[in-house]
């Protein structure tokens, strides 16, 4: 498999420069290398995004893909896992619809431990309309729904993520694609909630590529051990998603252990979808017109 057989031939719309090429680029290459593993099934695989400049990636990805409601990816992600848990399901999402509408579907997917992965692009604005703070703008930050400024203090995902008990936390750069590539294949092969959130500037409303190209760091490279929650909890906090002189990003992943899965909980889940239905839709009308 070649990495041109996940094209679809749709022109992409995103804005010349956009760092969701780059993300793009990363998924596509990580999928095609798994592929040639034999560590994945293509036509198992299902994508599932939602409102947002992130989500044009579904006309962009020759995959299966399931089209949903602003905020609303993980409670669709999690329908479909459940409805047939041989599928490798992997969600979209941006930042304003994941911290702000979609947080509470955040939080317990992580408690669930639901076996998918979720993929954020976390440029910290609602780009697609014009800019407006999101739950991760930094404070501070004057927007068009902020004219005077942000006064609130950021959510944190990575904390966010690892207080609620998802097996897999890891942050991504946009523009450092084949560290991202790794760390996604090592998301979709993770057995569990995996979640990634993506670092990227947006270079038409926030455009902060300067400042993570210099102060972005590799976890790998600062021998930090992804199985020590403790240790893990403490990298996540080096950065508070403002923008500091001394800030220290760290990119890469934070945690990642074995645990029971949701669907391993309930034996009947992994064996309803294969039963044979022969449903008569006649009868069934005519039951409810009487």
């Amino acid at each position: 498999m070649k990495v041109e057989d996940l094209d679809t031939g749709e022109k992409i719309t995103w804005c010349p420069g956009c760092a969701n090429f780059g993300i793009l680029m990363s998924v596509k290459q990580a999928i095609t290398n798994l592929v040639n593993n034999n560590k994945l099934d293509l036509n198992k695989v299902v994508g599932v995004s939602g409102v947002g400049c992130h989500d044009k990636i579904y006309d962009y990805l020759n995959l299966n893909f399931f089209h949903t409601l602003h905020g609303r990816t993980l409670p669709t992600l999690f329908g479909i896992k459940i409805g047939n848990p041989e599928l490798t399901v992997i969600g979209f999402g941006g930042d304003g619809a994941t911290y702000a509408e979609g947080i509470a579907h955040l939080v317990h997917s992580c408690r669930y431990n639901i076996d998918s992965t979720f993929i954020v692009f976390d440029n910290q604005v609602f780009s697609l309309t014009t800019g407006q703070a999101t739950p991760v703008s930094e404070k501070g930050l004057v927007s068009p729904s902020t004219p005077l400024g942000t006064g609130e203090k950021p959510v944190n995902p990575i904390a966010l993520t690892l207080n609620c008990g998802a097996s897999f936390v890891a942050r991504g750069f946009a523009l450092d694609i084949p560290h991202l590539t790794k760390i996604i294949e090592a998301a979709i092969e993770h057995r569990g909630f995996s979640f990634i959130d993506i670092i990227e500037p947006c270079i038409s409303y926030h455009n902060t590529t300067k400042f993570l190209r210099e102060h972005v760091y590799k976890l790998e490279e600062a021998n930090h051990n992804p199985a020590n929650y403790e240790e893990a909890m403490k990298k996540a906090q080096e950065w508070d998603y403002c923008y500091g002189e001394n800030a220290k990003i760290p990119i890469g992943i934070f945690y990642k252990i074995e645990k029971r899965t949701y669907t391993e909980q309930w034996p009947q889940i992994r064996t309803w979808h294969k039963f044979e239905r022969k449903t008569d839709f006649r009868k069934i009308i005519e039951r409810y017109r009487s």
